[in-house]
């Protein structure tokens, strides 16, 4: 494989690299060799390579060279520019893998940059339009309200559920579960691990038949039918309409609509207090985390004394990280998305007088789940992208297989944070001897 250095030597002897040269700058990995191709003819990398990357119009070096990165590739990969070699669209994984170690770009030398420049021509860093499916940048979202207001907070979450309740079903299978799932083994299905999942946030949160239940950010409904399903009274809340529908009408199909009810709103509206428990499955990560103090005193409010609060969410593997996500992620996935270690998470409800009782990391089991959404995007391939355009559905299944390495190198985590409400005199309700619940 030509590597980084020789290209740099070869072209200071010639003067001016290929297209495909340049790409292999900008994305060639380390651990696997990857060819890369070009629309001038160039070729480079071993041409026995099962992966690499297809460099298909002027426009895919445009994006390359103002935006070098994970944020230029994505450009060019969803508006059709480049294309991935060797592995489909639905789960990129191996290409991905492959990519690691350059899709945080650090910026070539100033001579092997002016090479670059002279190599493809300077109309090449003449900034384009993104493609339609990218958000506005984090400066420009502020004319549409601060950041973290219900308005705000209701475009964002538009932007990423309100894709397509169908091409959701495609993905997610039958659980419509959009949260990491808990695999009591490696050779379970999708949907028996997460309803392992939501069995175990049940048995933590110590829910009986008759007690009140409050799903904050709920999704499609999938924890407030489970909680409803073994008797319990249960309101769940997203900012999502198509979800909020969706789950209503599954409520209804189910028979629990004297038991469940899943409102499109913002979780800040709920009016209703003394709750046995409070679930917050996948929300924190859209909240903003200057506004931990608010939230975890809002959920506080809104729990009777010695009631349990369960909050699952995506984290950063240390609390020293920038909670902003990166470029690819803010702009076509999460816009205003944030993240931050477990420690901050604790420390936050810890500070509003809740009592954590437990943690535990499900990193692994992000992966796996991760895994399974794209093997269901595969199969379901034709469908999704006739559903929502070939554009968007190459967002997801980049989005996933990246999220998904992400994981497993320990990017990012998966942590669920367990706390009680104590009474004046740091009662906690009588809990029994930790822990009360089953792996």
């Amino acid at each position: 494989m030509t590597t980084y250095k020789e290209v740099s030597a070869d072209s200071t002897a010639s003067g001016r690299l290929t297209l495909a040269e340049v790409l292999e700058l900008f994305a060639a990995g380390d651990d696997q060799p990857l060819k890369f191709t070009a629309y001038d003819g160039s070729s480079a990398g071993p041409d026995d390579a099962e992966i690499g990357l297809d460099l298909r119009t002027p426009r895919g070096t445009t994006y390359l060279a103002t935006s070098p990165g994970e944020l230029g590739l994505a450009r060019a990969y969803v508006s059709g520019d480049v294309e991935m070699l060797g592995v489909h669209p639905g789960d990129p994984y191996d290409l991905l893998r492959a990519l690691a170690d350059k899709l945080d770009f650090k910026r070539p030398s100033a001579r092997v940059l002016a090479n670059v420049v002279r190599s493809i021509g300077f109309e090449h860093l003449r900034p384009i339009s993104p493609p339609p499916q990218e958000a506005l940048p984090r400066w420009r979202r502020v004319a549409e309200g601060l950041r973290h207001s219900k308005t705000r907070d209701a475009d964002a979450i538009h932007h990423h559920y309100d894709v397509s309740n169908t091409f959701y079903e495609y993905v997610l299978g039958s659980s419509m579960t959009y949260t990491c799932a808990c695999y009591p083994d490696a050779g379970v299905s999708l949907e028996t691990a997460q309803d392992n999942k939501y069995r175990l946030v049940f048995e933590k949160l110590r829910l009986q038949p008759g007690d009140r239940l409050l799903d904050v950010g709920c999704g499609w409904g999938s924890m407030v039918r489970y909680a409803a399903r073994h008797g319990v009274k249960a309101i769940g809340v997203t900012l999502s309409k198509e979800q909020a529908a969706w789950a209503q009408n599954a409520i209804a199909e189910e028979g629990l609509s004297h038991l469940a009810e899943v409102r499109h709103g913002d979780y800040r509206d709920v009016r209703e207090s003394g709750f046995d428990a409070v679930s917050s499955i996948g929300l924190t990560e859209h909240i903003g985390v200057q506004n931990y103090p608010s939230y975890f005193r809002f959920l506080k409010s809104k729990m009777r004394t010695g009631a349990m609060l369960l909050n699952h969410c995506i984290t950063r593997p240390n609390n020293r990280s920038g909670a902003s996500a990166g470029g690819f992620i803010d702009r076509y996935v999460f816009p205003d998305g944030e993240l931050t270690g477990s420690g901050r998470i604790i420390t936050e409800a810890q500070d509003v007088g809740l009592e954590v009782v437990h943690e535990e990391n499900l990193r692994q089991h992000y992966a796996m789940t991760l895994r399974d959404w794209c093997a269901n995007l595969v199969e379901h391939w034709d469908e999704a992208v006739a559903e929502v355009g070939l554009p968007t559905a190459k967002v997801w299944g980049l989005y996933m297989a990246g999220s998904r390495l992400g994981f497993e190198t320990n990017v990012v985590q998966l942590h669920q944070v367990l706390a009680v409400k104590l009474d004046n005199q740091g009662g906690d309700g009588d809990l029994p001897l930790r822990p009360w619940w089953t792996a």
